[in-house]
């Protein structure tokens, strides 16, 4: 069983506004073993969203619309919904009479314009609102279902888990849905599809979705089945081919970022961590203590963006820093060996290198970066260049750094 989700709203369509409506119900509807094939986000136009409601009803046999329930012109849900269905808008006095009672409650006057929220779609059933004026409505056509919920999360919410989830337990085949996610570090999309496709390629069940950015590549298998551990087993038996395949490449079997990863195997360990950043500025050491318990490894870190931070804080040599230029092998070498002798870690990470868009360095091409290592047994040192703009070189590095130490360890 499938639904689509269609989000009413001209106000969606702004770069201030985001859809998290269709995200919570994705989680509801993927609990009862349904899964969202399609979301659309339509404005406030009639005849446009009575097209997206059309199709949606031919598409699919779960339709669920949120927003365009209020009393303003712009609402325009019940409308499009209407029209879409060839059903009649009927006033319901019932409605009236609770929107009526709600006011008076309040000890607020009714406007005029919420006696528009009395009309229901003929043959609806209404999913009552005790947090807003906006009644939902549920509509049942042949193998098919249609929901009209109410834009604000804190009345959507509660409307649906008490009211509809009950309804489309009911009338669902009992199914349920299990996702595997794999994160993989350190190979391009293309290579990892390229190795992984013949497998994945062979089932339908579980569906399959390769998700990429800077430097960190998830894998989706997402499986159904009658129960959960049916669901499990089918994701299970790709999941463990594809691991076959990946070996170490894969830091994570369960959508863990890879700062956990390396936490929990530095913790193993009794290890701790320091960074020296200069390109990246301080984003390694925000990236290490997003992960909660951080503090167990973690001792801090130097952002050491200029040169004078670099000999003041760490007190590299500035012979050392002329003669080689900040962006080079010793000078992240000497950051590292630095970090890591006065933190009293037991690894150290610096990251030293050209974001760009324009070159900052003589010579240095931007997406230039050096990563520079200080373990118990020794100092190292890699060069890498990573196309893009500033914000997805930095993102790189960071990525980089964290996944050479995870490979160390």
């Amino acid at each position: 069983m499938h639904a689509e989700i269609i989000a009413a709203g001209s106000e969606m369509l702004t770069p201030e506004r985001i859809d998290t409506n269709s995200l919570w119900l994705t989680q509801q509807l993927n609990g009862l073993g349904v899964e969202v094939t399609q979301k659309t986000i339509i404005g406030d136009d009639r005849d446009r969203l009575a097209d997206a409601v059309r199709s949606a009803i031919d598409r699919s046999p779960i339709v669920i619309l949120t927003g365009g329930l209020g009393p303003t012109e712009d609402d325009v849900t019940r409308e499009a919904a209407a029209q879409a269905l060839m059903r009649r808008l009927l006033f319901s006095e019932e409605l009236m009479a609770a929107l009526e009672a709600r006011f008076e409650r309040l000890g607020r006057k009714m406007s005029a314009n919420n006696r528009r929220q009395a009309f229901l779609i003929e043959g609806a059933l209404v999913l009552p609102n005790p947090n807003g004026t906006a009644a939902g409505q549920w509509i049942d056509l042949p193998g098919r279902v249609v929901m009209l919920l109410p834009g604000p999360p804190r009345e959507l919410e509660p409307m649906f888990t008490n009211h509809c989830a009950p309804l489309l337990t009911g009338m669902l085949p009992k199914r349920a849905l299990f996702t595997r996610v794999f994160r993989v570090a350190g190979m391009p999309e293309s290579e990892l599809d390229q190795l992984i496709a013949p497998v994945y390629k062979e089932y339908s069940n579980p569906a399959t979705t390769v998700l990429a950015k800077a430097g960190d590549i998830q894998i989706h298998l997402r499986a159904s089945g009658e129960t959960a551990a049916a669901a499990q087993a089918l994701a299970d038996l790709v999941g463990d081919r594809i691991r076959a395949i990946l070996g170490d490449r894969i830091y994570s079997d369960n959508g863990d970022p890879l700062e956990l990863a390396l936490g929990r195997l530095l913790r193993s360990r009794g290890a701790t961590l320091a960074v020296a950043e200069s390109c990246t500025g301080g984003l390694l050491g925000a990236r290490i203590t997003d992960a909660a318990g951080a503090s167990e490894w973690f001792l801090g870190g130097f952002q050491v963006y200029g040169k004078q931070m670099k000999t003041r804080l760490l007190g590299l040599d500035e012979n050392l820093v002329n003669e080689h230029g900040v962006v080079s092998e010793a000078v992240a070498r000497a950051m590292a060996d630095s970090a890591r002798d006065r933190t009293g870690a037991t690894y150290a990470l610096s990251i030293t290198g050209e974001a760009g868009p324009e070159p900052a360095s003589p010579g240095i091409e931007p997406g230039t970066v050096w990563i520079g290592m200080a373990a118990p047994d020794g100092v190292s040192a890699r060069k890498f260049r990573f196309l893009g703009d500033r914000a997805r070189v930095r993102a790189f590095a960071a990525q980089t750094a964290l996944n050479l130490l995870r490979l160390s360890l």
